[in-house]
């Protein structure tokens, strides 16, 4: 291929990489513009908009209870002593068939009688475990709360009570009384606002309970503080006391966008979850959309692109690093490599050595049979010694005549290493030559230099007429 057909494909790839860069800039604009809308706009009007419902919704029985708690008839009968259970059966019944309530009730503080609009369905008592929440709320002292519970009368089903204090002119305790909403209408409620738009919903109390939720089984069961993800921000979500509040949290791969608000008639807090993923659906189909495209009209090109490019990319990469005669690695890709070695020593205490190896009479060699002979000799011995060593070792060209292998493990590793290294040159064919090697073991701190330093010392003792063919530093 000519220079100026790769010339035309290097501009194609940068026009292509150009527009894909640009879509991607559009992609991410789109992605922090949608992320703080959700945040700023969406997610707090949405909550906005259920809080309203669910106020509605709930404070027409919160009226209706303290409207009963206030009701003369009420405090009068209980004043006269409870006469004619028949008279407040029909009084609760009214209450219950006109507001369309699951339950309407009366509990006597004096008599300990528990009144629906049913009849009289129980006496109360400190040890019934169904009754610790009347004892509770007495104990608060509060004019009313809301009660997530199940309820006695109906079947056990869960039920949402607006329980309210009735006490006389005096403020005497006289009981408690309100009116219960089926868990199943507000739990419809949020699936609904879930469904139309597409968030998760939820209600919980002060110490971050779950006490509304479209699936029920969380009721009473779930706390957020217990909860993977949103457990990292429920202490700042149960702090907040105001209007809404935003915040953010992950959940495995997903990343969580939240809105909170306070409903203080209830001292619940209302909660509304966004995937951030599912709000970038639209912004993802339209960047795939823009790069297919692209893709679409440029793809031939970028084929032939992206196999001139990762051949060439590949050729630099391994002349950059390697020694050109004998495709060992040269001194940049050593100095990479040592001071990979050198910080996980230092960090993990894991020894690593150098063995460097010199050809002995290598410069008779090429005197006498001329310098291509030399260079041929040489990228043999550098293949045996590749051949030689692990995987996770390095072998560098060192000099004109000498290697340095660079290897994970003590002065007795390497040591093996340099046995077998010289059985393989040793025993190869067409290798005239033998090889002496000293041996060094990295200290904690040192630089290259100092470690090659004391590994060429022990190579020189090793050249020594007295000395075997391999010398370690001991020093």
């Amino acid at each position: 291929m000519s220079v100026k057909a790769r010339l035309l494909t290097a501009l194609s790839v940068i026009l292509m990489t150009a527009f894909v860069t640009t879509s991607m800039v559009n992609y991410y604009i789109t992605r922090e513009a949608v992320r703080e809308e959700l945040l700023n706009s969406a997610l707090p009007l949405t909550g906005k908009n259920i809080y309203s419902e669910i106020h509605s919704d709930l404070m027409r029985p919160i009226l209706v209870s303290s409207s009963m708690a206030t009701d003369t008839f009420l405090k009068d009968w209980v004043l006269q002593g409870e006469r004619g259970s028949a008279k407040l059966t029909r009084y609760l019944k009214e209450i219950q068939t006109n507001y369309n309530f699951l339950t309407a009730f009366f509990v006597s503080a004096l008599s300990d009688y528990y009144y629906y609009q049913g009849g009289i369905l129980k006496k109360v008592g400190p040890r019934d475990p169904h009754d610790v929440w009347f004892y509770g709320f007495l104990r608060t002292g509060k004019e009313y709360e809301l009660n997530v519970d199940t309820n006695e009368s109906e079947k056990h089903k869960l039920t949402i009570f607006m329980n309210f204090r009735t006490e006389d002119d005096n403020g005497k305790l006289l009981g408690v009384t309100g009116v219960g909403v089926n868990m199943d209408h507000a739990a419809a409620l949020l699936k609904d606002a879930q469904k139309r738009y597409n968030r998760n919903v939820f209600l919980v109390d002060q110490d971050g309970l779950v006490q509304v939720h479209s699936d029920v089984s969380l009721i009473k069961k779930r706390y957020i503080t217990e909860t993977p993800g949103i457990q990292t921000v429920a202490d700042a979500i149960l702090e907040n006391k105001g209007g809404a509040v935003n915040f953010e949290y992950d959940l495995g791969n997903e990343h969580i966008l939240l809105s909170t608000h306070y409903i203080p008639e209830f001292e619940w807090h209302l909660i509304v979850e966004q995937e951030e993923s599912g709000a970038l659906v639209t912004a993802r189909n339209n960047l795939i959309r823009t790069i297919s495209i692209g893709i679409g009209a440029s793809i031939l090109i970028i084929i032939i692109c992206v196999i001139t490019i990762n051949h060439f990319q590949s050729k630099l990469e391994h002349m950059a690093k390697s020694d050109p005669l004998t495709g060992a690695a040269n001194r940049r890709a050593l100095e990479e490599r040592f001071a990979l070695a050198s910080y996980k020593a230092d960090r993990y205490e894991g020894p690593f050595s150098v063995i460097i190896l010199d050809l002995d009479d290598f410069k008779q060699i090429n005197d006498t049979r001329g310098h291509v002979a030399g260079d041929k000799i040489l990228k043999e011995v550098s293949t045996v010694i590749a051949n030689a060593i692990r995987p996770s070792d390095l072998l560098a060209r060192w000099g004109g005549d000498e290697f340095l292998v660079m290897l994970d493990g003590d002065l007795e590793s390497a040591k093996t290493l340099a046995g077998r290294i010289h059985d393989a040159v040793d025993q190869a064919d067409n290798i005239p030559v033998t090889f002496s090697c000293g041996i060094a073991q990295y200290r904690e701190g040192e630089d290259l230099d100092n470690l090659t330093r004391r590994a060429d010392k022990s190579l020189y003792s090793a050249k020594g007429d007295d000395c075997d063919w391999m010398t370690v530093d001991n020093s």
